[in-house]
């Protein structure tokens, strides 16, 4: 028995909703400590940098500086530092090398052992590696290089968060379920780049120090950690305080698709699967604009709108708030359409999914042509955001409906590749935006157009929310 199961059940006993929603609350706080340990960077790499005097020299097509507090928000004590803006996109983007190398084993393990402790021990090196960031970059000079090696290995602590979380999805939630429960796991992302946006930018202009956020961020993650391990365990048939009564309803919901024995990966039919790489195609797309906004939007905020880092902060948090609105309630909505037998799942699925693309495809760019209405562009952020909301049940639950016994290595291919939207975005906006002007964000944002609306014609023609013949034992073992 696990040393934890004597602590861990006078926590869980204490608890009076089904453990199955307490595991849903869980994962859905591992996604939001995630992102808060990831974003960190985004938010605080504004304040890092020593900044030209735009408000000196000016482009035709930049905006005006709102006020001296733009550019002079820490302290003199704080070494600001001479990072380009390729040093700064390749910053950003190194996590996603660590990152992508992960999916894979991890979902494998999650498969075979459980889900709880790859989890775990992988938020714990992230937590670890945050806390001790700031001192990194201080005694090193503030070299890049070092940085970007540090952000790999953070990219190789987080690369399991969402197949492992599918994995577990996939062992406890019922199928009238799993838009609702999926949306809010992997909504705690969403919520993450809120809290980091928000509270990191004030903890920076109350403090004046951009290395508050790393500590503030960094405990939260162990707070989480310490939980996670005290609350929930990888399957219901191994939790040592579920009621009886969920454990027979969790065992009748979901013993037609998912199996308890151990088996073999169907490498071969799933890498042919046309509905699975139909699924990997649109997240790609996706991903590329998500990684755009999340990487990317407080760099816009501060180098093209000028708002400064309390500003920055507010601003930018707002249009994820509305996201995470709309993933969760659209994710409610969308069990109940499918429930009551109003749409199929799959033309449910298509609809949500086409919210989700079209909607982000269009506000964005719109938000380039509105110049230095810095109101009116955010307004079309977080239009962005929320018609993005509508992805999660309509998209990323799919490897739950095609796979439920190998859901965590579907989503970890679907992921991965995803990876190279993460890899490839943020060192777009260094080449295509050096200046920070309107005009080379337009084109960043024509990109991320392209990319959201051309997967999403393949989504909408070849999707299917089927649950695959080589997900079943019988047909696994043939």
């Amino acid at each position: 028995m696990d040393p934890s199961h004597s602590l861990g059940e006078r926590f869980t006993n204490c608890i009076l909703v089904p453990q199955r929603y307490l595991l849903g609350i869980m994962t859905s706080l591992a996604t939001f400590t995630s992102y808060t340990l990831r974003v960190t960077i985004s938010l605080a790499i504004t304040e890092m940098v020593q900044k030209k005097n735009e408000s000196l020299v000016q482009h035709e097509d930049s905006c005006p500086v709102i006020d001296n507090a733009t550019y002079v928000t820490v302290k003199n004590r704080d070494i600001l530092y001479d990072w380009d803006e390729v040093q700064q996109g390749l910053i950003l983007s190194s996590f996603y090398w660590g990152y992508i190398v992960t999916h894979i084993p991890c979902a494998l393990l999650a498969e075979k052992y459980g889900g709880k402790h790859v989890l775990g021990s992988g938020m714990l090196l992230n937590t670890v590696l945050t806390i001790f960031l700031p001192l990194v970059i201080t005694s090193t000079g503030g070299d890049w290089v070092v940085l970007v090696v540090l952000r790999v290995i953070m990219g190789l602590g987080q690369g399991m968060v969402y197949p492992v979380i599918t994995t577990l999805l996939s062992q406890w939630v019922p199928p009238k379920d799993k838009g609702f429960m999926s949306s809010l796991s992997f909504a705690g992302a969403i919520m993450g780049t809120v809290v980091t946006n928000s509270v990191g930018g004030f903890l920076i202009s109350w403090s004046k120090h951009w290395d508050i956020v790393f500590y503030f961020f960094g405990l939260l993650g162990l707070v989480w950690n310490i939980a996670w391990q005290l609350l929930c365990y990888s399957y219901p048939r191994t939790h040592p305080c579920i009621k009886p009564k969920e454990k027979e309803y969790l065992y009748h919901e979901l013993a037609e698709h998912v199996s308890e024995d151990s088996l073999k990966t169907p490498w071969k039919e799933m890498l042919t699967s046309f509905p699975v790489w139909t699924y990997i195609i649109v997240q790609f797309g996706h991903d590329w604009g998500w990684y755009t906004m999340v990487t990317d939007l407080p760099k816009y905020m501060n180098g093209v709108l000028r708002f400064n880092v309390k500003q920055n902060g507010v601003l930018s948090a707002a249009p994820y708030f509305m996201m995470y609105l709309a993933a969760v309630g659209s994710g409610y909505l969308a069990d109940w359409i499918i429930h009551k037998k109003y749409l199929s799942v799959r033309l449910t699925r298509q609809i949500f999914g086409g919210i989700g693309s079209l909607g982000p495809a269009v506000f964005i760019v719109l938000a380039s042509y509105v110049g230095c209405q810095r109101y009116i562009a955010v307004t079309f952020f977080t239009l962005c955001m929320l018609s993005m909301g509508f992805y999660f049940p309509g998209v990323k639950v799919n490897a739950l409906d095609l796979s439920p016994n190998f859901s965590g290595t579907v989503m970890a291919l679907a992921n991965g590749i995803g990876v190279f939207a993460g890899m490839a975005a943020p060192a777009i906006v260094g080449i295509l935006a050096p200046n920070q002007t309107l005009s080379e964000w337009r084109y960043v944002f024509w990109v991320s157009f392209a990319m959201l609306s051309g997967t999403f014609l393949i989504y909408l023609f070849f999707f299917s929310a089927e649950v695959q013949s080589w997900n079943s034992k019988k047909d696994n073992q043939e």
